[in-house]
């Protein structure tokens, strides 16, 4: 058995999300769910695909509702994306065939923004897609190191997460929880999931803080989780990968004017770690994302 369960709440584009999974060759025996706490995504849900099972989670945010999810669901395979996305016409087949390596316990997709190009935070946008997480997780799949998944979408065995904490990014300690088990973290770089990002600048700092913040306590549960998402390693390596992706002179200065913004970021979570303000479980809309 294999579940794909879509989390979501307030989608009004989760009918496309639904019929992007359907266009993947399925394995017969597979489910599709989708956790929502509110009535409009489930309606429209069930009027997208009469198949479609619903979990009516209790509206507590994300990771609370897998949690439940995950004592409910007995499935050799689950896989997770969102409501807000689109996922490729192979990307179930790509990420199923790297796990029929018994090593493997858990596989990233690979996410492709869908913002224009043509202004500056939507180009910002493919730049840390492309440049960015896409060379991250391709350099450290080669080398067979531990690597952080895409919550837009994952997969990983069954029957092996039992519950996660509410106060770090599920995208992030369920492939370490995998690799403490001494599984391999895959990265399926042809499972495409396409995400429409942030188009101003506020909501692009926003959504990023949030991001930043879900991987802020991921030591205090996990002492020795490595430090891929650093401030560190985005000066030591990000800078040269993103000086290299600008086609011309308007998208040089616009990566060059990402550097501070990007600083700015770091230094606000820098501010609220001093100040105890976490990362708390929680449905939060972005609305441009929409």
């Amino acid at each position: 058995m294999i579940s794909i369960v879509i989390t979501a709440f307030k989608e009004p584009n989760i009918d496309k999300t639904i019929l992007s999974i359907l266009r993947n060759k399925l394995p017969s025996d597979t489910e599709i769910i989708v956790s929502a706490p509110d009535k409009e995504t489930i309606e429209l849900a069930k009027k997208t695909y009469s198949k479609i099972k619903i979990f009516n989670d209790p509206g507590k945010g994300k990771s609370y509702a897998l949690n439940l999810l995950f004592k409910k669901l007995k499935s050799e395979i689950l896989i997770l994306t969102d409501g807000d996305v689109e996922i490729g016409d192979v990307a179930i087949e790509e990420m199923l065939n790297k796990l029929k390596d018994p090593k493997v316990g858990c596989v990233s997709g690979r996410v492709v923004s869908i913002n224009k190009k043509n202004n500056m935070v939507g180009y910002w946008s493919h730049l840390l897609a492309d440049a960015g997480a896409h060379n991250i997780r391709k350099e450290i799949y080669k080398k067979h190191s531990f690597l952080e998944c895409t919550a837009y979408l994952f997969a990983f065995r069954g029957n092996i997460i039992k519950e996660i904490p509410l106060d770090v990014a599920e995208d992030a300690i369920i492939p370490y929880i995998f690799w403490e088990k001494k599984y391999g973290i895959a990265y399926a770089e042809n499972a495409l999931v396409y995400v429409k990002n942030p188009n101003t600048i506020k909501e692009f700092i926003k959504q990023r803080v949030r991001t930043a913040g879900a991987h802020s306590r991921l030591k205090f549960y996990y002492p020795h989780f490595p430090s891929v998402k650093s401030f560190y390693n985005e000066i030591k390596k990000g800078f040269f990968w993103a000086m290299s992706y600008p086609k011309n002179i308007k998208e040089l200065i616009w990566t060059i004017n990402l550097f501070p913004i990007r600083i700015y970021i770091w230094v606000k979570m820098f501010f609220l770690k001093s100040k105890n303000k976490e990362y708390k479980d929680g449905w939060e809309r972005v609305e441009s994302t929409k």
